[in-house]
């Protein structure tokens, strides 16, 4: 019994560590403005895995951004929530967040690619496997990444707003669009052209998916907290939007391995 015992315990010690998520954050430079990211991993192994850049929505860099970045890392992925704004600042402000991120309007491509590099320089990271997703604010920045010609494989707008690319632009990411059909903020034809602009591009792969009863930051649960006329959490609408981001990246950037379980 005392040598069956003494087997059994030798085997748990032999066992890998449990799965843990840990998250620290990054200080880097940008046009001389420090900003403070988020970065979140599993650290069970040293194995290379794909890395997803989250960008928040025009609030900064707060809680809901960071849980986002943990999920994508329990799911498999690095990930690193961006500070779009400098010195990891946030707001509840709507007044303070529009004059934010309007100022950052003027280097929305730079800031994100300016993440990017972080995210693709950090350990654990296959830099050959990037992607991004966004939420309102962040979702417009994230398509203006994918515009930018960063090397990005994937492109997630979650409620964002819809610019479409420049003739110029050079678009190599796959693209999804998710989008509340109910959102006041973004009229139907901004929808329309952009999915004209971008089936206009041979061989450019997007998606477009629109949700009913949905307004803008649906997926978030304290949307309604803000007391903004037409924003609003819709429970339904953010999960159903979660596990569509979730098999697009696992599919775009592990081929169906990363995230498959969500």
């Amino acid at each position: 019994m005392k040598n069956q015992i003494a087997g059994l315990m030798l085997g748990l010690l032999a066992l890998p560590a449990a799965a843990a998520v840990q998250t620290k954050s990054v200080e880097y430079d940008v046009g001389g403005t420090t900003h403070v990211g988020y970065l979140a991993y599993d650290d069970s192994d040293d194995t290379a895995r794909p890395g997803v850049l989250v960008i928040p929505e025009w609030w900064g860099l707060n809680d809901y951004a960071k849980q986002r970045a943990r999920e994508l890392a329990a799911a498999g992925y690095v990930a690193f929530a961006a500070d779009m704004y400098g010195d990891g600042k946030t707001t509840e402000s709507p007044q303070e967040a529009k004059s934010w991120s309007t100022a950052a309007k003027a280097n929305l491509r730079g800031l994100g690619q300016a993440a990017l590099s972080q995210l693709a320089d950090a350990p654990r990271v296959d830099d050959a496997h990037l992607g991004a997703i966004g939420f309102c604010f962040g979702g417009t920045s994230a398509l203006e990444l994918a515009y930018s010609g960063a090397p990005v494989d994937a492109v997630v707008s979650l409620h964002g707003h819809l610019p479409p690319p420049a003739t110029s632009d050079d678009v190599n990411a796959s693209i999804l669009v998710l989008h509340g059909a109910a959102d006041p903020m973004v009229k139907m034809e901004d929808v329309t052209t952009l999915a004209k602009a971008l089936d206009a591009r041979d061989d450019l792969d997007w998606h477009l998916t629109m949700y009913g009863d949905a307004e803008h930051a649906f997926t978030n649960p304290a949307a309604d907290d803000y007391g903004i006329d037409g924003v609003s959490y819709n429970e339904a609408a953010a999960q159903r939007a979660w596990a569509h981001t979730q098999t697009f990246l696992a599919d775009k950037l592990a081929g169906g391995e990363a995230g498959a379980d969500d």
